[in-house]
């Protein structure tokens, strides 16, 4: 029964019920963390071979470079093939690059503040009132990232099948709008692949600064949790063929398939956008860890090798999403207290609660040994307007875990939803 249609009595009742559950959450004394979507000590097991390189007995690519020396910028060329067959693109717009995608995005950002983009008529951080489209809820180092350069965060929400295209049109009119943030496969926390017609309409649209750029974050793009595999849209010939070639900077990487901070990461755009990005790559650098780019193509062998391994990573996650889903279910659908998705790959589960009580939660569930990502951080600066969302990661903890954590955390949901209604 809805917590809404009780009677009088039966509310006194389940009220009674569910702060003693509350308590006797207190009491077993939990250290439980769901804060953050990293690999399980079995995943990372999965990529042990990567730590030698078997039966090698030389370090050439397959172009004969000797990748134990300097140069290289663009990546080696095995890899670049790989990842671009993964992601459907031509090699020559893939570059490989060391460690984690973030850097990069980083990079991006704070080249074009600094100098501008190969479009820019002026450098970023001389564009007063600079402005950032940021799809919420969304991840929170990207909002930490444009709020370190002193960008004003614009929120449009995220819909079924992607962020509200409708909204972003009218946005971008103004020339202060220099760009957006995007997750487009399994995003981050909501797990919602963006479908066709959006990625379309982003590469479509007119806009009214020419430096625009999407900050098309692919992170997840082969991260299912079942035996299928998401179609990675081509936006770069998407965009070309409207007349926007430079629109994105495509991000992408091994993480959460290898290991974290050792990785490879990849950047792919135009060949103009490239060229500036490399520009000012060889001034701070002298190329990437070719050896390490080497070691993970050995790892993965092909693109369907690549998927193979993941196939074997969904093993291992898709029962904790199962054990989340499940307790969600069983323990907060019959009282309407609470939304949440239901994602296909990612690692994320966005929860919605009653609008007023997710910072509520959040404190019941520490209160109690349960971390959970703190209550607003899928929105810019941290601020949910609503207090309704919570990010749940449930990637890391065994499942023995995962099961008390979310028993405890169904718990806080029901109990902040009762003390707001009676409240009321």
């Amino acid at each position: 029964m809805s917590l809404y249609d009780m009677s009088p009595e039966e509310l006194k009742e389940l009220t009674e019920k569910v702060a003693k559950d509350y308590e006797d959450l207190k009491a077993k004394g939990l250290k439980l963390d769901i804060t953050r979507g990293k690999p399980s000590a079995e995943q990372l097991g999965l990529a042990e071979d990567l730590l030698e390189l078997p039966g090698r007995h030389n370090y050439t690519d397959s172009l004969g470079n000797d990748l134990r020396n300097y140069g290289i910028a663009e990546g080696i060329i095995d890899m670049r093939e790989l990842w671009a067959n993964v992601l459907g693109f031509d090699v020559r717009n893939v570059l490989a690059a060391d460690s984690s995608s973030l850097n990069i995005e980083f990079d991006l950002i704070s080249w074009a503040y600094s100098f501008g983009t190969n479009d820019s008529a002026t450098p970023w951080s001389q564009v007063e009132g600079r402005k950032w489209i940021c799809p919420v809820p969304g991840y929170d180092r990207h909002h930490t990232i444009t709020e370190k350069f002193g960008f004003e965060m614009i929120p449009v929400p995220m819909l079924d099948d992607g962020p509200d295209v409708a909204a972003i049109q009218e946005l971008v009119k103004d020339p202060e709008v220099l760009g957006m943030w995007a997750v487009p496969v399994f995003s981050n926390p909501t797990g919602v692949t963006f479908s066709e017609e959006v990625v379309r309409a982003l590469a479509e649209m007119e806009t009214a600064a020419p430096d625009f750029r999407i900050m098309w974050d692919n992170a997840y793009a082969v991260h299912t949790l079942t035996d299928e595999f998401p179609e990675n849209y081509n936006v770069l010939t998407m965009s070309e063929a409207a007349g926007n070639p430079n629109r994105f900077w495509v991000l992408s990487s091994t993480s959460k398939i290898t290991h974290a901070g050792s990785g490879v990461a990849f950047f792919a755009s135009s060949l103009a956008n490239l060229e500036w990005y490399l520009q000012i790559a060889g001034v701070r650098g002298i190329g990437p860890n070719k050896i390490n780019q080497l070691a993970h193509k050995e790892y993965f062998g092909s693109a369907q090798g690549l998927k193979a391994i993941m196939r074997r990573h969904a093993s291992i996650l898709a029962p904790r999403f199962e054990v989340v889903l499940r307790i969600l279910n069983e323990r907060l659908s019959e009282f309407d207290v609470a939304r949440w998705t239901k994602p296909q790959g990612g690692y994320f589960i966005s929860l919605d609660v009653v609008d007023g009580t997710a910072s509520r939660v959040w404190q019941l569930a520490k209160d109690a040994g349960i971390v959970l990502t703190k209550a607003g951080s899928s929105f810019p600066l941290g601020d949910d307007p609503n207090d309704r969302n919570i990010r749940l990661a449930p990637s890391l903890p065994p499942v023995s875990d995962l099961e008390v954590a979310m028993e405890g955390v169904a718990t806080c949901v029901l109990y902040a939803a009762i003390e707001k209604l009676n409240a009321a």
